[in-house]
């Protein structure tokens, strides 16, 4: 009697879980009737898997993904990377500190003009803005995510703590979709002016004119309308970007895409390498514009640029310029 009332049972939780089965596949619970453990991968999140305690009662056919071992290994030291991140930005601004405390800055040889010459339109600028903006937005809170419990939460409460990284999240999370519009609409606007030229090469050789000593001092290299490091930029820009735009709507979105979690991994991977890169470059871009290049800013705030400045680092852009009456 009593092994009838065990098959009766056995009846019973068959059809509930073939039931739930069919009505909630995307959504696998452990059974009730199964012993609970918390299984731990290294530099993973625990995840919680039924163990059948008997072989009689039926298992879910479900099986659990095999997890990327170099992956992992990338994602385990979490406290280098985040110190890595925050050197990739404060790391290149001490280096650019003592660059111009060393070299000085590209001064116009012959001055200001007081002529001005269109360079960019009111609609480049305020895509520029837009995409800078949330950028350095994006640099800021990433640095949070990445290394602040390690700088950060020590010095500070848990609850300041918890008030500081929940606003990271939401800003970080917030300022993407800004990011997102400003840097696809620049990439598609400005990529035909960034193509390789014959020039590029002996720009690079002349390291653009802005060192002040030896054979480079007061040389400054023929460039059209984007000279090689601002290609260089763009490129590296437009590849990475691309990368942290793909892997950030991946980890904001994981069910809406139906990523598992080896693609999920992959792409926290990539994101950190591609934020490590966009944010080097970014100090770079920021302080050639404002510092070492003067008259460089105006650029990207009115649109226009000094004459003498065309003249000495655009100067086969300027000519085309000339010859076109625009200048």
């Amino acid at each position: 009697m009593k092994r009838v009332f065990v098959l009766i049972q056995l009846a019973l939780f068959s059809l509930l879980s073939v039931s739930a089965h069919a009505s909630d596949d995307a959504k696998l619970q452990p059974q009730q009737w199964q012993m609970i453990q918390e299984k731990v991968v290294p530099g993973d999140i625990p995840e919680l898997q039924g163990l059948p305690v008997n072989p009689e009662l039926p298992v879910s056919d479900h099986v659990v993904e095999t997890l990327s071992q170099s992956t992992l290994a990338f994602l385990a030291p979490s406290d280098s990377l985040g110190y890595l991140v925050t050197a990739s930005l404060f790391g290149m601004i001490l280096l650019f500190v003592i660059f111009i405390a060393v070299n000085g800055t590209s001064k116009l040889s012959q001055g200001f003009s007081g002529k001005k010459v269109d360079r960019w339109s009111k609609a480049d600028v305020s895509i520029h803005w837009l995409g800078a903006i949330a950028c350095l937005f994006l640099i800021i809170t990433g640095i949070i995510l990445a290394a602040g419990r390690f700088i950060l939460e020590p010095n500070m409460g848990e609850v300041r703590w918890l008030g500081v990284i929940q606003s990271a999240v939401a800003l970080h999370d917030l300022m993407a979709f800004p990011f997102i519009i400003g840097a696809l609409l620049m990439m598609v606007k400005w990529a035909s002016k960034q193509l390789p030229e014959s020039g590029d090469l002996a720009w690079f050789k002349a390291c653009g004119g802005y060192l002040n000593f030896g054979r480079f001092k007061g040389k400054h290299p023929d460039a059209g309308f984007a000279n090689a490091g601002e290609k260089l930029w763009f490129w590296t820009f437009t590849i990475f970007g691309l990368i942290i735009i793909g892997s950030g709507l991946i980890m904001m979105f994981p069910e809406t895409l139906s990523v598992g979690k080896s693609t999920a991994l992959m792409a926290i991977v990539l994101h950190i390498i591609s934020a490590i890169i966009i944010s080097a470059f970014t100090v770079v871009h920021i302080f050639m514009a404002t510092i070492i290049s003067e008259g460089g800013m105006e650029c990207m705030v009115s649109g226009q640029c000094d004459e003498n400045w065309a003249k000495q680092h655009h100067s086969l852009w300027y000519r085309d310029q000339q010859k076109s009456g625009r200048a």
